[in-house]
């Protein structure tokens, strides 16, 4: 179900609820989280030691029939401490350094989404999301 409510879409691409592997480092500590959900510009990473807001890191994206992770550069925005209705974490927006594999990315976590949502509602969001842009 897509959340209407303009009070929690902050963001400008759709997210698809999905679960994988993320592992990144915090002053010489590795942890290994995973994502609460997926888009072209981020995910969201369920963790109870979110780092602070503005903190650009790297971090390696498991995805599933892929033999190796995808490392890619991102940058919190936002926290969600602990309430009754959600999970801990924090939203991250994928930034991109040149020599990133950017298409590849947008290409993997397309076809994520695909399978997750299905090939037609996968495109009606997304023209939906290209009208709310423009």
């Amino acid at each position: 179900m897509v959340d209407e409510d303009p009070q929690h879409d902050r963001r400008s691409e759709a997210r698809r609820p999905i679960e994988l592997k993320v592992e990144y480092k915090r002053l010489n500590t590795f942890f290994a989280d995973y994502t609460k959900n997926i888009s072209r510009g981020g995910t969201f990473i369920k963790t109870s030691r979110p780092l602070p807001v503005g903190t650009e890191f790297l971090f390696k994206l498991f995805v599933p029939g892929r033999g190796e992770p995808l490392t890619i550069h991102g940058e919190v925005q936002r926290i969600i401490d602990a309430t009754d209705d959600e999970e801990p974490g924090m939203a991250i927006r994928f930034v991109y350094r040149e020599g990133d594999p950017q298409t590849e990315i947008a290409r993997i976590v397309e076809g994520l989404m695909t399978e997750s949502f299905g090939p037609r509602l996968y495109s009606k969001l997304m023209d939906h999301a290209q009208k709310k842009k423009g």
